[in-house]
């Protein structure tokens, strides 16, 4: 009979990915990070252990937007809690802002909502330029 092996945390072996953004498509991109974070590229995927790699995107500020009219109206929500503080930005002022915030909420509303989603949106390295000081582990 076989049996399905499971992964332990000192069997993983995580790399380092770097992703160029400039030109590619927003989304699509999210969606490769999101699948590198969690792991299920790997033959070894465990949904209970965090078995993904560390990702590098740089150029973040380059990505590709299609339909104008979601850039334009999307809008992200931050509450703290008090009555009346519900403050919204634009898509459009977080990427010219701070497009290393809007690749982070992006790519958290990929994983999961545990303990775990959290530790792996940590092993995500985001650059507006293409600039980096992840040079040495990529070099591995």
């Amino acid at each position: 009979m076989k049996f399905t092996k499971i992964a332990t945390p000192e069997q993983i072996d995580q790399k380092w990915v770097l992703i160029d953004a400039e030109g590619k498509t927003f989304g699509r991109i999210i969606t490769e990070v999101a699948t590198l974070l969690r792991g299920k590229n790997k033959p070894c995927f465990t949904p209970n252990i965090d078995c993904g790699d560390y990702v590098v995107v740089v150029n973040a500020s380059k990505a590709k937007f299609n339909g104008l009219g979601k850039i334009a109206n999307k809008e992200y929500f931050s509450y703290s809690g008090y009555f009346g503080s519900v403050k919204s930005t634009k898509m459009t002022e977080l990427l010219e802002k701070n497009p290393e915030k809007l690749y982070k909420l992006a790519t958290r509303g990929m994983l999961p909502k545990t303990k775990l989603g959290a530790k792996m949106i940590k092993k995500l390295k985001i650059y507006a330029s293409a600039e980096h000081p992840h040079s040495a582990q990529l070099a591995k």
